[in-house]
């Protein structure tokens, strides 16, 4: 293995890709934790992972794969089995009678080379392509296929079966059964997709499943509706929901591991014409990836974020529709005032991340624990810090208000449009406005937009209106996905988030005061420093983030 290894360096020193001593750093470095040298020269980031394969591709004279450009055939997935897959860091991506051809992390595994000639009893061709494209494939591709023969298996069993029994099926019969399997499936799909919904649907005569993924339902099945019964009472025995009970909406919740993940699950079921529809949020309890690095704020944000955060006391409110990172926001703030002399409570519904060293109160409205209720304990608790999940009537936006006067800092979201608006809507639910005035130190407002996929990105000249829009004076090269496997052919991968940031600061409050119009609060905000929601979307279009048409989504309704 020392001569493949130094024939790769030497490789790399030939193409001009690293230096000798870069070389000589790397080797050095190979015999005090041995891993192999491409990975090292990866993590010391002296290659790309495309310069790397490349080497390879010379050095092992096999062919180098894109698995982001290749579908893999469904006979050849059948060929071998997602744990065989798994095991070896290899997929298939074609096949004949006489051959199969795997992409391997590592052409010189003869093993698992071996096992698979032994599976397949054909000639084992090899290609290559870096470790995490094939996780995503072995993931995307199995997980597609094994949702399909559950589908299968579970029409083929469960069509004339009396679902009523399966509540009484023990375990072991339970773990087997293929709506159990298909159900399983179906969950670890979307977390694995990192989906925030799961839609399971009955039409007239078939049944479809839709994930929400960055925002946008997308199909991932269909199949007869034979299977839909059986899915929807798996789904109620998990959610501990009454499975004899057809004909009303019902509501429960499972908490799971998957992939060493924490998995916080919120299930919804509502009869339509066609049979029950279920809804399955997904919620990660994972606190771990919450930064401020991670919000996505401008550089002239990142000073109005940094000043409204460092109030003692007042009320700062996030705005924005449902799905737009609000309560991942509030949770961010959270954890960077986390300290152990401060006293952190909050109240929500639901607890959508469980943060260490800070009480959180699930609502629970059936046992009489609401907002209201909750927030009139909380401040029996001696609390520095409270977070209400949300503003929702004038009730809770009172006890809100006279905690954070009485020296409290209070932390809430609010359904508005903007930030200015948010003003106008805690007046209409019947505060004083010089309440609101001293009370409110900032109001953060953010929308989502999803990010062009950096694999399919290509650049292209605006148009007359795209220029318009923009507000451009002379042309600049603009961003777009075309669509690729990574992306599933959308464009756009990820999320990043847009902010409108007002701190209520003197001339705010006065116009507070005097019953200010939502357009003067708005001017007045921009004289300083506040950017609409627009402007800063607009920004990330000429940066090349995000694209025209998710300009004109995501911010249409707020271009006044």
């Amino acid at each position: 293995m020392e001569k493949g290894v130094k024939k790769l360096g030497d490789i790399l020193v030939d193409a001009e890709l690293i230096t000798e001593d870069q070389l000589k750093e790397a080797l050095q470095l190979q015999k005090q934790n041995y891993k192999p040298l491409g990975e090292l020269l990866l993590d010391l980031n002296y290659v790309t992972e495309n310069q790397l394969y490349k080497a390879l591709e010379y050095l092992f004279q096999v062919p180098y794969i894109n698995l982001l450009e290749t579908t893999p055939e469904k006979d050849a997935l059948s060929l071998i089995n997602e744990n065989v897959a798994q095991k070896h860091t290899l997929i298939p991506v074609a096949a004949t009678p006489k051959t199969i051809t795997v992409v391997m992390k590592d052409p010189l595994n003869y093993e698992a080379i071996d096992d698979v000639g032994l599976l397949t009893g054909r000639e084992v061709k090899i290609a290559i392509s870096p470790p995490k494209d094939i996780t995503n494939a072995i993931d995307r591709y199995y997980s597609n296929e094994g949702a399909k023969k559950a589908v299968e298996d579970l029409s083929k069993e469960f069509a004339l079966m009396d679902l009523s029994g399966l509540a009484e099926m023990v375990d072991s019969q339970v773990a087997n059964a293929p709506v159990v399997r298909l159900v399983n499936s179906i969950i670890l799909q979307a977390v694995k997709s990192g989906a925030s919904d799961i839609h399971i649907e009955p039409e007239e005569k078939d049944m479809r499943v839709r994930f929400r993924i960055d925002g946008e339902l997308n199909e991932v099945m269909r199949s007869s509706n034979v299977a839909h019964p059986a899915i929807i009472t798996r789904i109620k025995i998990i959610g501990k929901m009454d499975i004899a009970e057809k004909r009303i909406p019902q509501d429960g919740r499972v908490e799971t591991v998957i992939d060493d993940r924490s998995v916080d699950m919120r299930l919804s079921i509502l009869p339509t014409v066609y049979g029950e529809k279920v809804v399955i949020r997904i919620l990660g309890g994972q606190s771990q990836a919450l930064s401020r690095d991670m919000l996505g704020l401008s550089n002239d944000n990142y000073t109005l974020f940094d000043n409204i955060i460092k109030s003692p006391n007042g009320i700062i409110l996030v705005s924005g529709p449902t799905g737009s990172g609000k309560t991942t926001t509030l949770y961010t703030v959270l954890k960077e005032l986390n300290r152990p002399e401060v006293n952190i409570i909050t109240v929500e519904d639901p607890v959508e991340y469980k943060l260490e060293g800070i009480n959180q109160v699930q609502v629970n409205t059936k046992a009489g624990l609401t907002f209201v209720s909750g927030l009139r304990s909380i401040l029996r608790q001696d609390p520095d810090i409270i977070m209400i999940g949300e503003i929702r009537d004038s009730e809770t936006a009172q006890i809100a208000i006279r905690a954070s006067i009485t020296g409290h800092l209070v932390l809430s979201t609010i359904h508005t449009n903007d930030s200015a608006s948010s003003v106008a809507r805690l007046v209409d639910m019947g505060i004083e406005p010089y309440l609101v005035s001293s009370s409110v130190v900032g109001v953060i407002a953010q929308r989502l937009v999803k990010r062009i996929c950096p694999h399919c990105k290509v650049s292209y000249r605006p148009d007359h209106a795209e220029m318009m829009m923009l507000k451009l004076k002379e042309p600049k090269m603009l961003y777009r996905g075309e669509g690729c496997n990574y992306c599933n052919n959308t464009g756009y991968k990820g999320r990043t988030a847009i902010h409108e940031i007002m701190v209520v600061n003197r001339e705010i409050r006065e116009l507070i005061d005097r019953r200010a119009t939502t357009d003067q609060l708005r001017q007045m905000a921009a004289r300083f420093g506040t950017k609409t929601l627009r402007e800063s979307c607009i920004d990330l279009v000429l940066e090349g983030i995000t694209t025209t048409a998710e300009l004109t989504k995501v911010t249409y309704s707020i271009e006044g």
